[in-house]
Order: C-alpha cells, then sequence, then structure tokens
C-alpha cells in the first residue's frame, strides 16, 4: 500500500531531483540523493526514485561521474526552473530546508579535514586540516601516532572539535601575557 503524501506521479519526483540538485553546491552520491529525495515526503519509494534518477542521467539533466556523484547540468536547470511549481509548495520548502542542511555538511567537510596513512614500524601519520571557507588552509599539522587505533582516534577527535583545537593553538603560540612583556 502506497504511503500518503503530496508526490504523486514520476514527474513529480523527477522535479524534485533536478529541484534538489539545482540547490547543492556540490556533486553528491546516490545515496545522498537519495535520502534527501525520500526525506522530502512519505509517498516516495526507492524503486521510483531510482527509475527517475537514472532516468534524468540519460536524459542529460544530471551528470554522472565515474565515482557516481549526481550534478544538475544546464539542461537540467532550465527544465526543472520551468517545472518547480510543479511540486507542492510544501515539498519545496521541505527540499531547500534539507538542500541548506547538505550544503552545510558539504562546507564542514571542506573546513575540516583529517588522514591517517601507514608510516612503518607500527608508526601512523595523522595529518589535520581546518580550512576556511574557500578551502584555504588555516593551519595544517602532521603528527607521529603509535598505533592504528590512537591515529584513528585522533582524526575523529579533531573532526568534532577542530575549532577549539585552533584556539588552544594559538593560545599557546600567542599567549595573552606575552603582548605585556
Amino acid at each position: 500500500m502506497r504511503q500518503l503524501g503530496f508526490i504523486r506521479s514520476k514527474n513529480e519526483i523527477k522535479y524534485l531531483i533536478l529541484f534538489l540538485a539545482e540547490r547543492l553546491i556540490e556533486p553528491v552520491s546516490f545515496e545522498d540523493m537519495q535520502e534527501l529525495t525520500l526525506s522530502c515526503d512519505p509517498a516516495i519509494d526507492f524503486f521510483e526514485f531510482s527509475e527517475c534518477i537514472h532516468y534524468l542521467a540519460r536524459t542529460e539533466h544530471l551528470t554522472c561521474s565515474e565515482d557516481e556523484r549526481y550534478a544538475i547540468t544546464r539542461k537540467g536547470i532550465e527544465n526543472g526552473r520551468a517545472c518547480a511549481n510543479e511540486i507542492p509548495y510544501s515539498v519545496r520548502l521541505i527540499a531547500e530546508r534539507l538542500a541548506n542542511e547538505q550544503n552545510q555538511r558539504i562546507k564542514r567537510a571542506r573546513q575540516v579535514q583529517s588522514h591517517v596513512s601507514t608510516r612503518g614500524r607500527g608508526l601512523y601519520t595523522v595529518t589535520l586540516r581546518f580550512n576556511d571557507d574557500v578551502g584555504v588552509p588555516l593551519w595544517r599539522m602532521e603528527l607521529a601516532v603509535p598505533g592504528r587505533e590512537k591515529a584513528d582516534d585522533l582524526a575523529a577527535r579533531f573532526q568534532k572539535e577542530p575549532e577549539q583545537m585552533y584556539s588552544r593553538l594559538i593560545g599557546v603560540l600567542f599567549p595573552p601575557d606575552a603582548d605585556q612583556k
């Protein structure tokens, strides 16, 4: 039995996918687009979504990169805008909110980056990067850490609170009482 919702046809699902894709600041995975689309209306099911997104890629409304990330094309923007009013207003509001939240996650991933690599002899290098809003590094640090578990833990801690680490580092490098000397 089909759940209640506002989206009634495959065309409306296609319009919604284009509506979302136009608002995203970078290409997203199939899974991310699926989550965004299905979260807009409970009446949309996975199989209809899957059929629609593949159709949009085939008809060049969306591009699909080798790593299966979807982005809207000029054709998709034009057709999506022409059909946007076919999407119920309440669904458009939800879609805009979800796209904004996704964009915030994308921006955060650009700002805060950590990577663990093997160094040999049980040591790992943890690279921590904290960038500004346009991707220019504010600071970058590499640390040698004994053991993969500790390296992964350090990378995860950094992901949670990079601003606090940055503030502490600046506080150590430029203590408040240093200006008085």
